[in-house]
């Protein structure tokens, strides 16, 4: 596991960085000039499925059972759920911080595709937005024993002027288990957030 510079700013990879809707411009740019004041993270908020399956600091565990794939995560001792038993996304799902995912394999790839999830979500530290509308496809390929890359594409027309994808980098530390954590546990920080 290794911090990118995604945890910041999701799209730096990207020529021209993120296509952004004109209001999640705006947005962006008031999110960062108060340093990420809000950022639900700092208030001990779930911090959404793509920060915290791919680009938040904290371990993650995959387990792999008949059907389905559990994601551990050691921020907030929580999980995801992947199904891979054939179902097809909900049409009107209930929304959650997770969303809804489903996944298939394609050759040695994993491709799950995820709606479902709730409004006003940040992707990166920086406070790109995810909507309500969003639809993300990943699509994981295990390069070698250690490596893992992910493809993240967002589909999300309410936040962005079209769909966009970055590749992310993921290491395997082995010999390592996941240790509890809850972020209200022993938190100083609130009293020091800009603007509070």
């Amino acid at each position: 596991m290794m911090v990118g510079q995604e945890f910041t700013d999701i799209g730096w990879s990207l020529q021209g960085g993120l296509p952004y809707q004109p209001w999640a411009v705006k947005l962006v740019k008031e999110r960062m000039a108060v340093n990420g004041k809000d950022d639900p993270g700092t208030k001990c908020l779930p911090i959404g499925f793509l920060r915290l399956s791919h680009t938040d600091a904290f371990y993650r565990k995959i387990v792999q059972l008949p059907g389905l794939l559990l994601i551990l995560h050691e921020r907030d001792t929580t999980y995801r759920q992947i199904f891979l038993d054939g179902r097809p996304l909900p049409v009107d799902p209930n929304p959650s911080w997770n969303g809804y995912s489903i996944g298939k394999w394609d050759g040695d790839a994993l491709v799950i595709q995820t709606n479902g999830f709730r409004d006003g979500q940040w992707l990166d530290r920086s406070g790109s937005p995810l909507t309500d509308r969003a639809k993300v496809t990943e699509r994981l390929r295990r390069v070698n024993f250690g490596r893992m890359e992910v493809d993240v594409t967002v589909d999300d027309p309410r936040a962005y002027t079209k769909p966009w994808t970055v590749r992310l980098k993921l290491f395997l530390v082995p010999d390592t288990d996941l240790l509890d954590e809850t972020c209200l546990e022993n938190e100083h920080d609130a009293g020091h957030l800009v603007g509070k």
